[in-house]
């Protein structure tokens, strides 16, 4: 028998029903604020600790492939929890819960941004963009002191950046991950492959782990070859879904993937780029919802609400599909040192690959005047040093660009 207010408890492994599960998510939707480090901790007290959904183990080894695939590591920790739980509708229900509450903000922030007019209307923008600036470098430098410590995965990182830096096309991006995993075989083999422990059981069999992996590359290689050939509503879909394809290491690396899919052939502008995402920062749940404000906003395919609804599924779909595809086959691939290595060079990569951007577009189009700087360095330290939460850091950004606008 529960208590009065807690949440009704069962063994793991037990199932439930899609709509438990959407609940319970919807939930941790408008309350999971943080990034995705963050999610992960709320997950693991609502579903571990709390409803007894899954052992700690279990977790830990479900965590441990979401962030070894590309995509999103909270949302497809999410998905894989309620594929667990009630199945595939399951896993549906836990990804509409989660998405859902920040996709609708970005909705309304993409309506309501281009009605912000006069001194305060322009600086609360700017502020945001500012507030990039701070989550960005915050984000480098977390990633950073954890994915490229030594020597080997500094050198690789700082490859992938020129990289970047001279040719920020998102094909010149694919090459330097592919590079890095190379170097990652050669030069990241030194630390040992994880111990196999724990099981995760999930209700995919090994034919649909193979169909999802085939329909994961089929998709990506299909929509890169057809590119431009298509209506303008596929091309908007092919360049969400390769933005979510090629994501490793976390939310915010999305963000160069994605300014060269929309701001480089003019679909979005810089400024409208930047403002939503540092908008992004003030809702919960998980940072990719920053698609539904692209799709709503850009000059290419459907806008409004059909082009955020494209964006979402363009963006989501990639990891959500070869999560499913991993799943069946994680077991015998989470302890082979080649596969780990690869890992550790392609993670190492990403962190460049953000350094760059942090550059060029995050601070060459924002800071402009020593107040931008004081801004944008002031949101750095309230995270890093305070470990303020990011809504703070918006709140005080916002404030900061209108102050800067009216003086």
């Amino acid at each position: 028998m529960t208590g009065v207010g807690e949440a009704p408890r069962s063994g793991p492994g037990e199932k439930g029903a899609a709509l438990e599960v959407l609940l319970v998510y919807l939930k941790l939707g408008l309350t999971c604020f943080g990034g995705p480090i963050a999610h992960i901790g709320y997950f693991r007290d609502e579903f571990v600790t709390r409803r007894r959904w899954l052992d700690e183990q279990a977790f830990a080894d479900l965590v441990a492939l979401c962030q070894f695939l590309p995509g999103p590591a909270s949302s497809q920790t999410g998905f894989a929890i309620g594929l667990m739980r009630a199945g595939y509708l399951g896993g549906l229900a836990a990804w509409t819960g989660f998405t859902l509450p920040s996709a609708s903000a970005m909705v309304l922030f993409a309506y309501g941004a281009g009605s912000l007019g006069g001194p305060i209307g322009t600086g609360l923008l700017h502020g945001l963009k500012l507030v990039a600036v701070a989550i960005v470098a915050q984000a480098v430098w977390g990633m950073a002191r954890t994915l490229a410590p030594d020597r080997e995965r500094a050198s690789i990182s700082a490859v992938a950046a020129l990289i970047s830096l001279f040719s920020p096309s998102s094909l010149a991006q694919i090459a330097a991950i592919l590079l890095a995993g190379l170097a990652g075989l050669v030069l990241c083999r030194g630390a040992p492959p994880p111990t196999a422990s724990g099981h995760v059981m999930m209700p995919v069999s090994r034919q649909a782990g193979i169909a999802a992996l085939a329909a994961f590359s089929v998709l990506l290689v299909g929509l890169l070859l057809v590119q431009g050939q298509l209506s303008a509503g596929a091309d908007l879909f092919a360049a969400f879904y390769r933005s979510g394809a090629l994501v490793f290491g976390g939310g915010h690396v999305v963000l160069p993937l994605l300014r060269e899919a929309f701001v480089t052939p003019g679909w979005v502008s810089d400024d409208a780029f930047l403002a939503g995402y540092g908008a992004a920062q003030a809702v919960p749940g998980p940072l990719f919802t920053f698609a539904a404000y692209l799709g709503a906003v850009t000059k290419a395919g459907p806008n409004g609400v059909a082009g955020a609804i494209v964006g979402l599924i363009g963006i989501f779909l990639p990891g959500i599909v070869i999560l499913i595809g991993t799943l069946p086959f994680w077991d015998a691939l989470r302890t082979r040192a080649g596969a780990q290595a690869a890992m550790r060079g392609i993670n190492a990569a990403v962190v460049g690959i953000l350094g760059a951007a942090l550059y060029d577009p995050v601070w060459t189009s924002s800071v402009k005047t020593s107040g931008d700087f004081a801004i944008a360095l002031i949101g750095f330290v309230l995270l890093v040093a305070w470990r303020a939460p990011p809504l703070v850091v918006v709140l005080v950004g916002g404030l900061g660009g209108i102050v800067l606008a009216l003086i």
